[in-house]
């Protein structure tokens, strides 16, 4: 097995997740099975009771894991289905080393954080790199590790020590660290400066890692004159000195890794030049610049809670991007807070609240993703009539769909209290209900997540032929509440079909 580090230096949001990513589209674009997992310094155990506000959305897998966004960008990119084990966090980690102290396996040793932490996490690594990721038998050719947070934060500190002592277990030729590293352009002096770089690559040789290439952000392609200054100062070779400048899509960030021969400077690091291929980016190419050259634009009112930060709907952006481009539509995304649109808003903030409606009825389709909590619910029931009274698609993802199923039960059923009963736990007419797959007590872990399958009851509906006439489709789910089965005959009789429910035919899953 093969590894390759990917660090990020001087300031947080690089993109070290899209590097990591990318890194590995070139390197299967060579013949390489890849497989990669995510190192996030943060006590939690997973990333599933944090606010999207915190951390962006919470990235659900197969498996049911609830895991960092980055993993998403991996799943995209490389086509794999990852397990919750490909997120490494402190929290897991020093679970099971206390774990194994409760149970004596240390057999009356002081457990410290050295050895024991950083033994634990190599073996973690080691232990996740084997699985298969890419529908095929056996382990991986590589494994590529992006490290969270910025070298210098004190939460990842273990992990540092621990991946410096792995980089000599593995031995030379079975491990390539490239450190993300920014060289911003001050607008005063119009020039590179290389001194953060500088400064973040001795911190990170200082903590026993040294760089074998440096991808360097910045605004432009790094002058040759400061790609030698950096060579110079950091001991890089100038040919593993790469600039991830800014560009108009990420799909050109693997391409921009091939033209700078990224790909020759990992596969000299790694010993493998005599197992793979050039790169063949044929059709990665041409969706990129496909998206560049879009011009007709389709508007999607986006009607949610978390409208501030566009990573807490990442996926569903994601979605969004690669049904347009296969559809040849701009899209254009309208963010519409859902309490913008809303009574009170109207009488506090009457400018915001017309904006928020002039964008909502501007938009070819609405769209109301998932949530927690009772705030905005009434403007995301408003958005649901709208879009049902003036036959606008509408498409509602968990919260998003029970949305439409509350505002039918009002409207239609005249229902007028008609309520969740996460909303309102005492209403008379409750048609979204808690059907629990664990606790109510509990929140991290309890909710019905991961793959599950939903069995289309209506052969020519729309939802069956949008996923190509099956008769079922497995979807990733994490919700707590359902549809409640004792209305279904009552919505179904006034013309709301489900034409997508579980094996059991008691949760509804499409409608």
């Amino acid at each position: 097995m093969k590894y390759v580090l990917v660090t990020g230096g001087v300031v947080s949001g690089l993109g070290k997740g899209v590097t990591a990513s990318s890194i590995g589209v070139v390197l299967k674009a060579c013949g390489l099975r890849v497989t990669s997992i995510k190192i996030d310094p943060y006590l939690n155990t997973d990333a599933g009771t944090m606010s999207p506000f915190e951390h962006g959305e919470v990235f659900v897998l197969d498996d049911g894991g609830e895991v960092d966004l980055d993993l998403g960008n991996y799943e995209r990119f490389l086509d794999l289905k990852l397990t919750r084990d490909n997120n490494i966090t402190t929290g897991k980690i020093y679970r099971s080393v206390i774990d194994k102290e409760r149970k004596g396996d240390y057999l009356g040793k002081t457990v410290q954080v050295v050895p024991h932490i950083t033994d634990a996490i190599q073996e973690c690594i080691e232990r996740v790199a084997m699985i298969p990721v890419d529908g095929k038998e056996g382990p991986a050719n590589v494994c590529v590790i992006e490290l969270g947070g910025t070298i210098g934060d004190i939460e990842s500190m273990p992990f540092i020590e621990a991946l410096g002592q792995f980089s000599h277990r593995v031995g030379p030729g079975n491990f390539c660290l490239v450190h993300v590293s920014l060289v911003p352009v001050l607008n005063v002096v119009g020039e590179q400066k290389t001194k953060p770089t500088q400064h973040s690559v001795r911190g990170l040789r200082g903590l026993g890692l040294t760089p074998n290439i440096l991808a360097c952000r910045s605004v432009k392609p790094l002058d040759e004159n400061v790609k030698e200054k950096l060579s110079q100062f950091c001991h890089v070779q100038a040919a593993n000195i790469i600039t991830l400048y800014d560009v108009t899509n990420i799909w050109h960030i693997p391409l921009l890794l091939r033209d700078q021969k990224a790909h020759e400077a990992l596969l000299r690091g790694l010993n493998l030049h005599g197992v793979a291929v050039e790169p063949m980016l044929e059709e990665w190419t041409a969706r990129a610049e496909i998206c560049d050259t879009l011009q007709n634009p389709v508007r999607i009112a986006m009607v949610g809670k978390y409208t501030g930060l566009s990573d807490s709907y990442l996926s569903v952006l994601k979605a969004l991007l690669h049904a347009s481009i296969a559809c040849c539509q701009k899209l254009v995304v309208d963010w519409v807070p859902a309490t913008d649109l809303e009574d009170t808003t109207a009488k506090e903030e009457p400018n915001i609240y017309e904006a928020a409606w002039n964008l909502l009825k501007g938009a070819d389709g609405i769209l109301v993703p998932g949530g927690f909590g009772d705030r905005g619910v009434q403007g995301k029931i408003l958005a649901a009539k709208y879009a049902r009274e003036n036959s606008i698609p509408y498409l509602g993802i968990c919260l998003g769909m029970q949305i439409a199923v509350i505002e039918f039960a009002r409207s239609v059923l005249k229902l007028e209290d008609a309520n969740s009963t996460e909303f309102d736990p005492d209403t008379s007419n409750p048609c979204v209900i808690f059907m629990p797959e664990g606790s109510k007590t509990h929140m991290g872990g309890t909710m019905r997540l991961g793959s599950r399958r939903t069995y289309f009851q209506v052969a020519d509906c729309k939802s069956a032929k949008l996923y190509g006439n099956v008769s079922y489709v497995d979807e990733r789910h994490r919700h707590r509440y359902e549809v409640n089965p004792d209305l279904i005959s009552d919505f179904e009789d006034a013309g709301l079909a489900f034409v997508g429910k579980d094996e059991s035919g008691k949760r509804m899953e499409g409608s």
